[in-house]
């Protein structure tokens, strides 16, 4: 398992909203600053399907990452299992004004697990910056 971590300096009702709804998820759902995040289809609920498309700005190379939710506690914990089976999770501890963000998930076979790592560890650090630097 791949287990990726970041603290946010936000309420826990803030983390929650900015990382389940489609319209932040867009904004923030990027490894890097050529890419971009131009559908995503999220219905927060066990059994519920998401899809999130993210693409290099300039068409080169892209992909839709999908499944299933398969556990929903409001503000601790999502899980869901990707449409080629691999499970995976993102864990919200509140400590007050600060959130640990944790995203676990079981790697793909034909891809480096140290890249992978390095691909989370890029969208979840812009996810901690879209949601320190958000006004409502």
């Amino acid at each position: 398992m791949i287990v990726v971590q970041n603290s946010i300096k936000a309420s826990i009702d803030k983390v929650w909203d900015l990382w389940t709804s489609p319209e932040h998820i867009m904004k923030w759902n990027i490894p890097f600053e050529n890419w971009h995040a131009p559908y995503v289809e999220n219905n927060l609920k066990a059994g519920g399907k998401f899809k999130f498309t993210m693409a290099a700005k300039d068409g080169s190379d892209g992909f839709d990452f999908d499944g299933t939710y398969t556990k929903i506690e409001k503000f601790s914990i999502i899980e869901y299992q990707l449409t080629d089976n691999r499970i995976a999770n993102v864990s919200f501890e509140s400590n007050g004004f600060e959130v640990k963000l944790t995203e676990t998930f079981e790697p793909e076979a034909k891809i480096s697990e140290e890249m992978q790592e390095q691909f989370c560890s890029a969208v979840i650090q812009n996810f901690k910056s879209y949601v320190e630097n958000f006004k409502e």
